[in-house]
Order: C-alpha cells, then structure tokens, then sequence
C-alpha cells in the first residue's frame, strides 16, 4: 500500500467502501474499519500499521489546507 486509494482497495475487497462526502470523516472511517479488520483477524498486524500510517499522513495533509 502507498495511497489512500489503496487504502480503499482494501477495504473494498472486505465489502466496505466509505464515502461521506468530507475528506477528514472519510479518512476517519476508514481508519475505524482498519481497526475492525485488524480485530476480526482479516488483515495482518503489518497492512494495519501500514495502512494506519497512510491514513494519519493524509489527516496530517488536510488539516494543513484547513490552516493555511
């Protein structure tokens, strides 16, 4: 995985695809079924942390547009 977009690949191959409409709560959903995933045992403990890195840094991304 390299980007958010593989991030929704993911999840996608789980019957889960999230779309609120808002860039942050998107990113936050996902994040929660990462989460989900990782405690089902569906994804490994490496696609977590890798996927949960992908994630922060795009949160970390938006709310610099936010500020500036």
């Amino acid at each position: 995985m390299n980007s958010v977009y593989d991030v929704q690949q993911l999840l996608k191959k789980f019957g889960t695809i999230v779309y609120i409409g808002e860039r942050m709560l998107d990113l936050e959903i996902m994040e929660s079924e990462l989460k989900e995933l990782y405690f089902h045992h569906f994804i490994s403990i490496e696609e977590l942390q890798l996927g949960l890195a992908i994630l922060r840094n795009e949160m970390k991304k938006e709310e610099k547009k936010r500020e500036g």
